[in-house]
């Protein structure tokens, strides 16, 4: 029987009760990893063997971007400089999944330290577009069906938009949410840990287990509907942004579609704008990104030039032209837009906007736009992209639902009622 494909609940209730066999989830990822593999390049390294565990997630694979350090295993960062490397000792969530008897399937592919030189992944749906980076791999191989969670990190756009891309569900929590301790930074004042699964059902397990580390929750059927009940049909702020005329047709059109059902559903909806422009907001993001990058790969970029690209080159550059005062005026843009948006959004669930300008870019040069994921990295908002539709190029399409810093549980009880009103059917990747 082929178990790929299997949502992380399904599997977690199936290993625990021997529907299926310890070892099942394990092969099956294997063998849909050996049949995509030659064409989606998600995987950097991938074990010979995987050694049995016990725990709530005993059985189940889960991907791990390869800038997320793994005792035992290489991890590269996307970057010849590291090729080779082995660390000694795991990042903390490499540690927490083992911790909880998960397996650690492979390592996936990064855009070099996570910014914007791709890697070879494709997309799930398409050979001839990008994933979108920088989460490249972790957001193709749940989208190819080889395993039910992977994690990624999102300083920018690298967690919503990979998964708007490759239609699967992509959350981003609340920054500071889970430990970077043993992921390489990009700018510490962004950076989050993500992760994508296949139904909001699933994100909401992974938030139980890796940040209220409640895993009591996903032990039985039915634990995670208490834990995330449905809501009555939420009150939601619609914000598009002056880059709204950027976005093509087919976006914008799936997103007055999932307007419409929604509304349809009963949610109450109210157009509003953000405390500062998308241009501001997006400015701001990138002069404190490029500030701190800077300073953390300025000497590797000096030092061995042959093994940094022109991308991470023209980074380091970029952020060392950053002032002093600029960067402290970004930080306190930063720390006022977060203020003025608690306040503006508080009468609401959450909000509602597009995850990127459409379907993926085709080819692999260009991972795509990230200025409708920006506002919400800089603010450390927690955020979650859920697939609505599909493109006249059968490529998927996504919506993007957002809140305050904190709020992440309310946003995944809102992401689970939409996700049902929506009701996108992903159909299967060949």
């Amino acid at each position: 029987m082929d178990f790929s494909g299997k949502t992380l609940l399904g599997a977690i209730w199936e290993l625990q009760t021997g529907a299926i066999p310890r070892t099942a989830m394990i092969a099956a990822a294997r063998q849909r990893a050996d049949e995509v593999e030659p064409w989606l390049h998600a995987f950097t390294y991938r074990p010979a063997i995987y050694p049995p565990l016990s725990g709530v997630l005993a059985g189940i694979p889960i991907a791990l971007k390869d800038i997320i350090a793994t005792a035992g295993m290489p991890t590269c960062n996307g970057s010849p400089f590291y090729a080779g490397n082995v660390p000694a000792e795991d990042a903390w969530i490499a540690a927490k999944i083992k911790n909880y008897g998960g397996t650690i399937f492979g390592k996936t592919v990064t855009t070099e330290f996570a910014w914007r030189h791709p890697g070879p992944t494709v997309n799930a749906w398409s050979r001839l577009h990008t994933p979108g980076g920088s989460s490249s791999g972790s957001a193709a191989c749940v989208g190819a069906g080889i395993v039910p969670l992977a994690f990624g990190s999102q300083t920018l756009g690298s967690i919503i938009r990979p998964a708007a891309f490759n239609g699967v569900v992509g959350y981003k929590p609340s920054f500071g949410s889970m430990s970077l301790d043993g992921v390489h930074p990009l700018a510490g004042s962004l950076d989050h840990l993500g992760y994508f699964t296949r139904n909001v059902a699933d994100a909401a397990a992974a938030f139980a287990l890796f940040i209220e580390q409640t895993p009591e929750v996903v032990e039985t059927e039915t634990s995670w509907r208490d834990y995330f009940p449905l809501i009555e049909p939420p009150r939601l702020a619609v914000i598009r942004t002056e880059a709204w005329s950027r976005a093509d047709a087919e976006q914008q059109g799936n997103f007055e579609s999932s307007l419409t059902a929604l509304r349809k559903a009963g949610a109450e909806l109210t157009e509003m704008v953000l405390p500062a422009s998308s241009d501001a907001i997006f400015e701001a993001t990138l002069v404190i990104l490029q500030y701190e990058a800077a300073r953390i790969h300025q000497n590797m970029a000096a030092n061995h030039p042959d093994q940094a690209s022109d991308v991470l080159k023209k980074l380091v550059a970029d952020g060392l032209a950053v002032t002093e005062s600029d960067y402290h005026a970004a930080l306190a843009f930063q720390k006022h837009l977060t203020g003025q948006f608690a306040k503006l959004v508080a009468p609401y669930h959450a909000v509602l906007t597009l995850p990127a300008l459409g379907e993926a870019p085709p080819g692999l040069a260009f991972t795509g736009d990230a200025t409708f994921c920006a506002a919400w990295s800089l603010m450390g908002a927690p955020a979650i992209s859920i697939p609505s539709g599909w493109s006249s190029n059968m490529l998927p399409l996504g919506l993007q639902i957002a809140s305050t810093p904190g709020a992440d549980k309310q946003l995944l009880q809102v992401a689970a009622w939409a996700e049902g009103c929506i009701n996108w059917a992903p159909g299967a990747v060949k």
